[in-house]
């Protein structure tokens, strides 16, 4: 009797099962699931799937080539860095030359001196305007400009005050930097 109850469950489990499914199939083949999936929705996760795989490798790609980038931007500084000074330092390589040229002489005379002197000056006051080195070479009566002159002493004069008198040492600037203030003596 019990064998006939045993039976008479199990045939009701199967009629609560819907569309005749059975409760415990047994084991899914790879790539198949146990519930039925509606095509469309297996489809779309393919797609989604691929769709993420293709953005994470562009991903890494855009963040090789942004390292990449970087990396050659840090060696293009460093080269800048280093040779920064390499076309100055080319139209100065001259000057240098005719300076030790005139010390080889001999029995210098006082005008070979002066002559050699003013040619090398010219060449280093080339040089210097070639790289935009520019003199601040301020004139007596202009008045004083605290971005380009530095102010040594003021003396009693019969000009305007804070006005230049004297020009001690020339200033420098490179394009619109100031290198060096030049020094002045203004007017009480």
């Amino acid at each position: 009797m019990q064998d006939q109850e045993k039976m008479h469950d199990q045939t009701d489990r199967m009629h609560d099962i819907p569309n005749g499914v059975a409760e415990n199939p047994g084991p899914v083949p790879d790539g198949q699931t146990a519930t039925a999936v509606d095509p469309g929705l297996e489809q779309r996760l393919i797609m989604a799937e691929a769709k993420a795989s293709e953005m994470q490798d562009a991903f890494l790609r855009a963040k090789a080539d942004a390292e990449n980038i970087r990396r050659r931007a840090q060696d293009d500084i460093a080269k800048a860095h280093k040779f920064a000074i390499e076309n100055f330092a080319e139209l100065l390589v001259p000057v240098k030359d005719s300076l030790e040229m005139a010390l080889k002489l001999d029995t210098p005379s006082v005008d070979s001196l002066k002559e050699g002197v003013e040619m090398t000056l010219k060449q280093l006051s080339s040089a210097f305007e070639r790289n935009r080195l520019m003199e601040i070479n301020p004139q007596p009566g202009e008045k004083l400009d605290p971005m380009k002159h530095q102010a040594i002493s003021m003396v009693p004069a019969d000009q305007e005050a804070n006005t230049i008198v004297s020009v001690l040492q020339k200033g420098y600037m490179i394009a619109d930097r100031l290198l060096r203030p030049a020094l002045v003596t203004v007017a009480q």
